[in-house]
């Protein structure tokens, strides 16, 4: 499919300013196609044709647009424009938008919406940040046990046109505590004048409002799910997760894992948007960090000056000792890292994980071990030999060690193990492996002459 701009039609529609016969073509364009016209267009036009889209479309395309195009859409909108497009968004857009605003906006425009959809969402507001109840929906189709499957259908068929979704049809009771979640084929499939009762096996999986969003993400992979029921803390109803929803998530969390990996402080908005202070901002910390952490490596370095005058062919293999050390440490790390993200290594298993890790050190710093044995033979004789080789086994073991170790430690202080990056840990092997590597020159030299 071609792009909307450069599509004859649409272009020939917009520059004659055929308003209505624009707003009949965009009907057959998909939202996201649609949402990407709208960026393309200047202000003025960007604003007319929001204006001709059917108020459903008109929400489901403001809800694929990025907050601060959101922002410069709705600066040029009136007060009732706004009010309809808030009050046809689905709550957890709704809530998804109104949560990046500064609080003066967000009371500005929870005023503009009706009583009802003011509640819902301060509700969905009132949740921890980044929890499942800032992103779960509250529109979904609940049945009782004790109706008929004649009546439950009669109900899908009277509630179902504003749930987010009807694969799955939930079972509560007088309470509204949820009981059984029941796919929709087997109410249809149901004799009329059995109860929902009969049909049930009371069996689901449930998450509370209050756990963070990466769980759902979580249980819909391990489950396969395409909706995950919300509940509060004794089980009551609130509201459900769909797949997309955690689609969405998911990018962000990898996205937000792979920049705290870099020793970024993770982006609230995507690098295209964010300015070039706000860049600045979230990478300078880090660096003054790690800039002082390796202030300890020219001070390892100047306690052993000795040593290096003594020997000067040591100097020579300080970077490949070092960096190798680094690049061990970091690949642990980041299988680490992920494996615990995934759920694929649990915390309890940390001592399996070490040892496992411990193993495959040794074999990865014996085989380096003999091929820096033979460079240091060819550049600084035997015993630069020996000293570089036991060196570069020692410092890939323990490098190793510290990498595998680091996000362990880091989740048991309830830190995102994340935080263990590439840089971090290759900053902490160059300094061990800097003390390991002249500790262990000054021995071997001291008792070999």
């Amino acid at each position: 499919m071609e792009p909307l701009l450069k599509n004859s039609k649409i272009e020939e529609l917009l520059q004659d300013q055929r308003w209505h016969d624009l707003r009949q073509a965009l009907k057959e364009w998909p939202s996201p196609d649609i949402a990407e016209l709208l960026l393309q267009l200047k202000k003025r036009d960007r604003v007319l044709v929001f204006r001709l889209l059917p108020r459903p479309l008109s929400s489901e395309v403001f809800s694929y647009l990025e907050s601060r195009q959101q922002d410069e859409l709705l600066r040029d909108m009136t007060d009732e424009e706004m009010r309809q497009l808030l009050a046809n968004l689905p709550p957890d857009d709704r809530t998804h938008f109104l949560e990046e605003l500064p609080g003066q906006a967000i009371q500005k425009l929870l005023n503009l919406l009706t009583p009802e959809d003011r509640r819902e969402t301060v509700q969905l507001l009132g949740f921890p940040e980044e929890s499942v109840g800032r992103l779960m929906t509250p529109d979904y189709v609940a049945v009782r046990s004790d109706w008929t499957i004649a009546q439950a259908l009669e109900h899908i068929r009277h509630k179902g046109r504003d749930s987010e979704t009807i694969n799955v049809i939930y079972v509560v009771d007088p309470l509204w505590k949820l009981i059984d979640a029941l796919e929709l084929r087997r109410l249809i499939l149901a004799p009329p004048d059995l109860t929902v009762e009969q049909i049930m096996d009371r069996t689901f999986v449930s998450i509370s409002a209050f756990e963070d969003r990466e769980k759902a993400v979580q249980m819909i992979q391990h489950y396969d799910l395409d909706v995950l029921p919300v509940v509060d803390s004794e089980g009551i109803l609130l509201g459900i997760v769909t797949v997309d929803d955690v689609m969405d998530v998911a990018q962000e969390e990898t996205t937000e894992d792979f920049q705290k990996v870099a020793a970024i402080v993770p982006l609230k908005t995507s690098y295209s948007e964010s300015s070039l202070w706000t860049l600045y901002r979230k990478r300078i910390g880090w660096l003054i960090g790690l800039v002082l952490v390796n202030l300890a490596s020219s001070g390892v370095i100047a306690a052993y000056e000795e040593v290096l005058t003594s020997a000067i062919a040591l100097a020579f293999f300080i970077p490949l000792l070092i960096d190798s050390g680094g690049n061990t440490g970091a690949q642990s790390a980041t299988l680490m890292v992920r494996a615990i993200a995934t759920g694929d290594v649990e915390l309890r298993q940390w001592i399996w994980a070490i040892g496992r890790e411990m193993g495959l050190g040794i074999l990865l710093g014996l085989t380096i071990g003999l091929a820096t044995w033979f460079l240091g033979l060819f550049r600084g004789g035997f015993e630069i030999g020996i000293v570089v080789g036991l060196a570069m086994l020692t410092i890939v073991v323990v490098s190793n060690m510290i990498g595998v170790m680091l996000p362990f430690l880091l989740t048991r202080l309830r830190l995102d193990p994340a935080v263990a990056s590439g840089p971090l840990i290759t900053s902490i092997a160059d300094v061990v492996g800097l003390i390991i590597y002249f500790s262990m020159a000054t021995w071997i030299l001291g008792v070999w002459r």
